[in-house]
């Protein structure tokens, strides 16, 4: 079967990544499996890709790793990204020497769209929604202006009305551009924006902007602190109470070999790492360190910037997001993940941002000039919509125009897909292949005679993490020990030594970031060995199997002989 590139042209609907999914399943049996693992607000099935070579081995016996995308309805470059990943992924394996060993050795989840509802409705009309179509938090329109596309040119811009008491006014360098009224000026002509829209019961003279009746937000409904929507909007019921939340976390309870993570969002060109809750000294200090090491390869990859929400990202200074994703993954089980916020049409026009929240309430009208320059030059001028009157049928005359929002700012215009997704799937890969993984490092049979043989097998840890993978993991008891298992045939017993035993985890190359290479060291802390006396006749078969949630399973055969 001959497998198209990946198309760059649009984002995909919903039946477009269904079609992709299956169409490559079909090419590559070997290499992906296709769960539905629940069904949306709506009825559509929440698909899953499982990646990995089962040749090697069965997805959860390998070191595991999640990726995750539209959590928010809007934020369909996460989807692009995410399918890209899974395309390369496919199509690269045999041909690239880290995929291969990515799918030989670890097993991949991809969520391509949390989100499904939302984001049909998202790229099938001209509205803006957050993550659901449920109406939430009340059934029905709330009184206020609704964003509406009142001129019928398939998109919701703003409105501008004269008015004297407006805050905002034309500016002299840049007609399209809306600047803020000085603090002391009077006698001009000033404007009050408004989302393009309608009004549910104007009474002629004052209205608000109306709450979205689709006011659900997925990640906050997230149990890690959660709060009910007096103290965070669009937090949901309780805990997990939307069927796209509650089969994540079916699924991720059912497959307990994760050891990281990246939910992708937009906006922003930045890597957001948890918590959202607490500042840096809330975490175990080698957990911040790998964190931040984990960052900067990120960083170095994708040209994102890697920040702490709580510290760098917040939308007010005094206030704090609870009931998210990311926090959740780390704090519940102890997985190193990330936020990455895709995309950035400030960054992009070459606009420097000192904060990346602030900016978007106070910046130069210089930023505006830029922008207003790239898009002139690099999307032919079609990002902003000039501003033309319009005759309003409940405010009379108005101006409608401003930002494709959508096309510009809330997602990467087409052309900037390929980079976008080259380098977050490299990225991605390199995060995964960070993982821990259990090997055998020696096996050695001796022979003592009388059908006695001592059994040594040495087992390490090639993977970079530790197989409980963080100590927020031990903290919260979130992984078992790894466990050993002999199984012998009924003419071989077993003299000395354990048949069923817990070991202690093994560390990986991560606790060693920090270390002179003049010091001492942790000694040989990835690798240990264990015992067996048995008894029984030359060429009979033993089995053992060793198993760790977090970096796979070893199963392997021995005969009774000298190996040595």
């Amino acid at each position: 079967m001959v497998v198209k590139p990946f198309d760059f042209s649009h984002y995909y609907v919903y039946a477009e990544i269904v079609e992709l999914l299956q169409e490559m399943a079909i090419a590559y049996p070997n290499l992906v499996q296709l769960q539905i693992i629940g069904e949306s607000y709506a009825g559509e099935n929440i698909w899953i890709a499982i990646l990995t070579q089962q040749k090697t081995g069965h997805y959860l016996e390998k070191p595991g790793y999640w990726v995750d995308a539209n959590t928010h309805a809007g934020e369909v470059t996460g989807s692009a990204v995410a399918l890209y990943l899974f395309h390369k992924l496919l199509t690269q394996y045999g041909i690239d020497p880290q995929i291969t060993r990515l799918l030989d050795q670890h097993t991949v989840y991809i969520l391509p769209r949390l989100a499904i509802d939302g984001a049909e409705k998202y790229l099938t009309t001209p509205y803006r929604l957050r993550s659901s179509i449920r109406p939430y938090p009340y059934p029905e329109e709330q009184d206020g202006l609704h964003r509406e596309d009142i001129n019928g040119d398939g998109l919701i811009l703003q409105m501008r009305i004269q008015d004297d008491c407006g805050a905002w006014k034309i500016s002299e360098k840049d007609p399209r551009v809306m600047i803020r009224r000085e603090l002391d000026e009077f006698d001009g002509t000033y404007y009050t924006l408004f989302p393009e829209g309608r009004i549910v019961n104007y009474d002629g003279y004052e209205f608000k902007i109306a709450p979205s009746l689709e006011g659900m937000d997925f990640n906050r409904n997230y149990p890690y602190l959660w709060n009910p929507e007096g103290q965070q909007a669009g937090a949901g019921d309780f805990p997990f109470s939307e069927p796209e939340t509650r089969a994540e976390a079916e699924f991720w309870q059912q497959h307990r070999n994760i050891n990281g993570f990246i939910s992708y969002h937009t906006y922003s060109a930045v890597i957001l790492r948890p918590y959202s809750t607490h500042a840096d000294e809330h975490y175990p200090v080698e957990d911040l360190e790998i964190y931040k090491l984990l960052g900067d390869k990120g960083e170095a990859m994708t040209g994102y910037k890697c920040i702490s929400t709580y510290h760098d990202f917040r939308y007010h200074p005094k206030e704090i997001t609870t009931g998210v994703m990311d926090d959740f993954g780390y704090d519940h089980y102890g997985w190193f993940g990330f936020t990455i916020e895709l995309w950035d049409a400030p960054t992009q026009a070459g606009i420097k941002k000192e904060d990346y929240i602030r900016w978007y309430a106070w910046h130069p009208l210089e930023d505006d000039l830029l922008l207003m320059k790239w898009n002139d030059e690099q999307l032919g001028g079609t990002g902003f919509i000039p501003w033309q009157p319009f005759e309003h049928p409940q405010l009379g005359r108005v101006e409608i125009g401003g930002w494709d929002e959508k096309a510009v700012w809330q997602n990467a215009p087409a052309q900037y897909l390929p980079e976008i997704c080259e380098k977050q799937a490299s990225f991605a890969i390199a995060h995964a292949l960070m993982s821990p993984r259990l090997a055998i490092a020696q096996m050695k049979i001796t022979p003592q005679g009388s059908d006695i043989y001592h059994l040594v097998i040495q087992i390490e840890n090639q993977g970079y993490l530790p197989t409980y993978t963080s100590k927020k993991t031990l903290e919260r008891k979130a992984v078992r020990a790894i466990e050993v298992m002999l199984s012998l045939p009924e003419d071989v017993t077993l003299i000395s030594g354990q048949r069923e035993q817990n070991i202690e985890h093994l560390e990986g190359r991560s606790n060693k970031a920090f270390s002179s290479f003049i010091s001492s060291g942790s000694g040989i802390d990835y690798r240990r060995h264990l015992e067996w006396v048995i008894k029984g006749p030359a060429k009979s078969e033993l089995g053992i199997t060793i198993y760790s949630e977090r970096a796979g399973t070893i199963r392997t055969q021995i005969c009774l002989e000298n190996q040595e």
